[in-house]
């Protein structure tokens, strides 16, 4: 390109990127960097270490350096929430945003898209599910079973069985979303597969290095679809378990990928494909 091109002819690839802390282990980057190539688009997606007491500043001056959005990951996705200029409904009742959208005039736009992810992946591999069926049953309380929470109820669940190994955390969520809601103790978790015909593990237990998921399974019906929010390894301990069962199970890589879908379609025009190419590069 000319040196002499005026400023307004200079037409800039947009930048987006994952801001996080630690941020060094992230399948994002290469999985955007494989949806630009695949569709041949420009633009960069990087990873963004940034410490919690620098997160305001960098917010400012990522959009004037280019940037038209980021992801946000731990341990940002709450704090994003007093920075943003807007907040989509699902983000405020999930209480975090993981999608941020830099608008024209500098005003940060804050989503949540792991809800969407988490029923997207359970629509694309299991796509005869019935979330009104019978009871869903939930394993953990931190954020992303904040998320799982609010899609399952939004999708029709009528009744959302949830324990957590700090009881009150899954007190604090009822609170928050209502009757539907049951809270079973951390000891009582086996009864709580009783009749479920959803069950999921929104906890990191049994990801890679982790303790794994110890939940006795006797009273798990064969016709429940198992998920696992957790993709490191894809067939997870309790995934297993569920399929020695005789249960459809769906590993916890989908989510990842379908929650990503929405913001690069924001970013650079184009709404990728979840196929079996972008699970390959996700995986590495």
């Amino acid at each position: 390109m000319p040196d002499d091109l005026p400023a307004s002819q200079i037409i800039h690839a947009p930048l987006a990127g994952v801001i996080g802390m630690p941020i060094a282990h992230s399948r994002s980057p290469r999985l955007h960097a494989h949806w630009l190539a695949r569709y041949g688009l420009p633009g960069h997606y990087v990873p963004l270490p940034v410490m919690p007491e620098h997160l305001a500043e960098v917010l400012r001056i990522l959009p004037r350096a280019g940037f038209v959005g980021a992801n946000v990951t731990i341990p940002h996705k709450e704090a994003v929430l007093t920075l943003a200029d807007t907040v989509t409904d699902r983000a405020a009742l999930i209480g975090a945003a993981n999608t941020l959208i830099f608008r024209p005039d500098g005003k940060i736009h804050a989503d949540n898209t792991d809800g969407y992810g988490f029923i997207a992946n359970l629509r694309q591999y299991a796509p005869d599910w019935q979330p009104d069926l019978g009871p869903a049953a939930l394993i953990g309380a931190g954020g992303a079973a904040r998320a799982v929470v609010a899609s399952l109820l939004d999708s029709g669940v009528k009744e959302l069985r949830i324990t957590n190994r700090t009881r009150l955390r899954a007190e604090q969520i009822r609170a928050e979303f209502g009757a539907r809601l049951v809270v079973y103790d951390w000891a009582q978790v086996g009864n709580m597969l009783e009749g479920a015909t959803t069950v999921v593990n929104a906890t990191s237990l049994g990801m890679q290095g982790k303790q794994p998921l110890r939940v006795p399974m006797d009273a798990l019906s064969p016709n429940a679809l198992v998920t696992d929010l957790v993709y490191t390894p894809l067939m997870t301990p309790f995934l297993a378990e569920a399929q020695a069962r005789g249960c459809r199970i769906v590993d916890g890589l989908g989510m990842l990928l379908h929650q990503a879908a929405p913001g690069f379609e924001r970013w650079f025009g184009q709404r990728p494909e979840i196929d079996d190419e972008a699970r390959r590069v996700a995986l590495g």
